[in-house]
């Protein structure tokens, strides 16, 4: 029976065997240790949708399991960007770029609507714009209860996820949230939000962006409010009930939007390097979009402008950070970059780089 049982879960029929092991536990723990007697890594992958109950015991999977997030989608993974410039590429310091993306504007807004979760990439435009929208209400009816058990109320659930999808990309309070949810004359305390927005967080829902705290050359405070995102800017377009042709149409909005897909984008490839992204907001107003550190200490900045009237602003932000930054206690940007809905990637004589996010990969 051992030499039998390594193949069975070769061939995919794990579910299976979980069903016999509930019947016979000796079974299982055959093909267990079958398993680690092989002793070779990454033999599997097993993925979950949602994190247990806080009372479910479990094994650590310490020094035997890697433990990673699976996001939705890039526009790179999407075959939608074409991939010209790569963030690996510049924080080794190759800035002579050049690209072509071929996304419209139309098409970034539908993409965004859309949303990168795979299994609606490659649909109808119907039928992928209707799936972001059934994820949402399964979310708001179900999920968000069974993560831990707790019976949640949809209106509420809805109510909360409006006003992040309204203050979305911005670093917006609780307080202002809480505000939002009782000019609908409904009562949430404090206790019942955090309980909410941290079931949000374990189905991974929402993911804020946390504030960057580098060393700077003056004592400048530094804001240390996260920021407000989803995992993926679809979910917002879904639960306001809206689409391509109406964000179209409010371009501020847009633009937020933008940044939040932008962020999506940005967290695939800086995971992928093994870095995390930040944003960075200090006393005096300068803000910075992201901010992408890698483990060795490398680090670059990004401002996103869905158009291209804001990239001299942007530009000059990034170069009054990389002002401020005091260098004998850390390195010097290894970029500094616009992120935009535009077409041309270049570097421009300041050595601030344009990029599309049409261009744009890992």
């Amino acid at each position: 029976m051992a030499d039998t049982k390594p193949s069975l879960l070769l061939r995919g029929e794990i579910p299976r065997l979980i069903d016999e092991w509930q019947m016979a536990p000796v079974l299982w723990d055959a093909v267990r240790f079958e398993v680690d007697k092989r002793g070779e890594p990454g033999q599997f992958i097993l993925t979950g949708s949602a994190v247990p109950a806080d009372d479910v015991t479990a094994h650590t999977g310490t020094g035997r399991f890697a433990r990673i997030t699976m996001r939705p989608m890039s526009l790179y993974e999407s075959r939608e960007s074409n991939g010209a410039v790569s963030l690996a590429d510049l924080f080794d310091g190759q800035h002579d770029i050049e690209g072509v993306s071929t996304m419209s504007i139309e098409q970034i807004a539908f993409a965004l609507c859309r949303g990168g979760f795979p299994a609606t990439i490659g649909k109808p435009d119907k039928v992928a714009l209707r799936m972001s929208v059934d994820y949402v209400e399964a979310v708001i009816n179900h999920d968000v209860s069974r993560v831990d058990d707790v019976e949640k109320d949809p209106t509420r659930v809805r109510l909360l996820l409006r006003s992040l999808a309204r203050n979305i990309a911005t670093m917006t309070t609780m307080q202002t949230i809480l505000g939002d949810i009782e000019s609908t004359e409904t009562t949430i305390t404090d206790k019942t939000f955090s309980s909410y927005y941290n079931a949000l967080r374990r189905i991974f829902v929402v993911e804020d962006m946390p504030a960057w705290s580098p060393s700077l050359r003056s004592k400048t405070a530094i804001r240390t409010s996260p920021k407000r995102l989803f995992v993926d800017p679809s979910i917002a377009t879904a639960v306001m009930r809206t689409n391509p042709e109406a964000i179209l149409q409010d371009f501020e909005y847009f633009g937020f939007l933008f940044e939040a897909m932008c962020a999506r984008d940005v967290r695939v490839y800086a995971q992928h390097n093994d870095g995390d992204v930040f944003h960075y907001r200090d006393k005096s107003e300068l803000e910075i979009d992201m901010i992408v550190q890698l483990r060795d200490g490398r680090w670059g900045a990004i401002e996103v402008k869905l158009g291209q009237k804001q990239i001299e602003e942007a530009a000059t932000n990034l170069l009054k950070l990389r002002a401020k930054i005091d260098t004998k206690k850390m390195r010097e940007p290894s970029f500094l970059m616009v992120l935009t809905g535009g077409e041309y990637a270049y570097c421009r004589k300041d050595g601030v780089l344009i990029v599309p996010v049409g261009c744009l990969k890992n």
